[in-house]
């Protein structure tokens, strides 16, 4: 089981109400998706601005389980990246076993 909270290291999803300048500003997120894709289930396209006033933002829980970098439904991954993909809002680190 993994013993560390995966950090979000980057966004580059600019109408996500947490992306505060390619950071992102939420407590948590959750990678979501369908198969053979993940996506930022926390998205939320507005022009609001949401989220904590610093950047804390880590991986709270993962519900891929053919990710690799999935334990437990914890991501185990260094960090993770997201960004567009196939939906707007997508983990970019998401590698299929």
């Amino acid at each position: 089981m993994t013993t560390h909270v995966t950090e979000v290291s980057n966004c580059t999803v600019d109408n996500c109400a947490f992306n505060h300048e390619h950071e992102c500003n939420a407590f948590a997120i959750t990678v979501a998706g369908g198969q053979d894709h993940a996506s930022c289930g926390t998205f939320i396209d507005t022009s609001s601005l949401g989220g904590l006033p610093k950047v804390l933002a880590h991986v709270g829980a993962c519900q891929r389980g053919e990710c690799v970098h999935n334990d437990h439904l914890m991501c185990n991954a260094h960090d993770v990246k997201i960004g567009p993909g196939a939906d707007a809002a997508d983990c970019l680190t998401y590698e299929h076993e």
